[in-house]
C-alpha cells in the first residue's frame, strides 16, 4: 500500500501563486510515476500533471494544455514528495486537488485517466478569486 498526504492549498487571487506537496508513505518503492488532478464542483475528476521516473533516474513530465507554462510538476526522491508549483492562477483553476500514485512504469507515455492510477490523497482545495 501507498499513503499520500497533500498539503499545500489555499485561497489566492487571481495571478498569484500556489504550490502543492504530496508526501508518499508505505511501500513506496512501488510507485512508478505520480500525478495532480483536480476537481471542480459538478465536473469530472481532470488531469493536471504528471511526473514518471525510472531506475536509471530518467524523469517525464506531461502537463494539461491550460497548464503548461503556468505549473511545473517536481519530485523529491528523498523525501518521497512531489510538488506542483502553481503559478498566473485563474479562477478556473479552483478546484480540489488530488494527488495519486501509480505502480506501472510507462515511460515517457504519460499517463492521464484517473483509472491508471492506483492509490489517491485525501485531496486539497485551491481557490482562485478574481
Amino acid at each position: 500500500q501507498v499513503q499520500l498526504v497533500e498539503s499545500g492549498g489555499g485561497r489566492v487571487q487571481a495571478g498569484g501563486s500556489l504550490g502543492l506537496s504530496c508526501a508518499a508513505g508505505g511501500r513506496t518503492s512501488r510507485s512508478a510515476a505520480m500525478g495532480w488532478f483536480r476537481q471542480a464542483p459538478g465536473k469530472e475528476r481532470e488531469f493536471v500533471a504528471a511526473i514518471s521516473w525510472s531506475g536509471g533516474g530518467t524523469y517525464y513530465r506531461d502537463y494539461r494544455d491550460s497548464a503548461k507554462g503556468r505549473f511545473t510538476i517536481s519530485r523529491d526522491n528523498a523525501k518521497n514528495t512531489v510538488y506542483l508549483q502553481m503559478n498566473s492562477l485563474k479562477p478556473e483553476d479552483t478546484a480540489v486537488y488530488y494527488c495519486a500514485a501509480r505502480t506501472l512504469y510507462t515511460g515517457s507515455r504519460i499517463r492521464i485517466t484517473p483509472g491508471d492510477y492506483d492509490y489517491w490523497g485525501q485531496g486539497t482545495q485551491v481557490t482562485v478569486s478574481s
